[in-house]
């Protein structure tokens, strides 16, 4: 399943960014790592689907969520996805297939340092009210 889901040209993209396996132990070595085009398609699986990382079906994907968000964290603390992005947009680039223009930006991706501005008071710094004499 997990060719339907990952693609052999995606792969060929995303397969040089990921970072090297762990070398395994030669007295106790552990479980096999599941592959990493496996666990790849178990992190497609969700984000098509929208499952929790527990519901994934292990028969169908491959490996279980556990293992596929496992991997995923791995990839994120090792910078694949901004190496991906670029590598992605300088590939549309040089095919003239980047048009911005009609683009838009997401706030929920943009910080905003020190704080932003606001029109109304922050509810810890607003003065509490005045007691009443009646």
């Amino acid at each position: 399943m997990h060719a339907d889901l990952v693609p052999d040209d995606l792969w060929d993209r995303v397969a040089p960014l990921l970072p090297p396996p762990p070398e395994r132990r030669h007295r106790y070595p552990g479980r096999l790592r599941v592959p990493d085009r496996t666990a790849l398609a178990g992190v497609l699986f969700v984000l098509r689907t929208g499952v929790a990382w527990r519901d994934v079906p292990a028969e169908t994907v491959g490996c279980s969520g556990v293992t596929a968000w496992r991997l995923l964290r791995d990839w994120t603390e090792a910078g694949v996805w901004p190496r991906l992005h670029a590598a992605l947009l300088t590939e549309l680039r040089r095919a003239d297939l980047l048009d911005l223009d009609d683009c838009s930006v997401d706030g929920s991706h943009v910080r905003a340092l020190k704080g932003g501005t606001t029109s109304a008071p922050h509810p810890s710094t607003a003065p509490a009210p005045a007691p009443s004499t009646t």
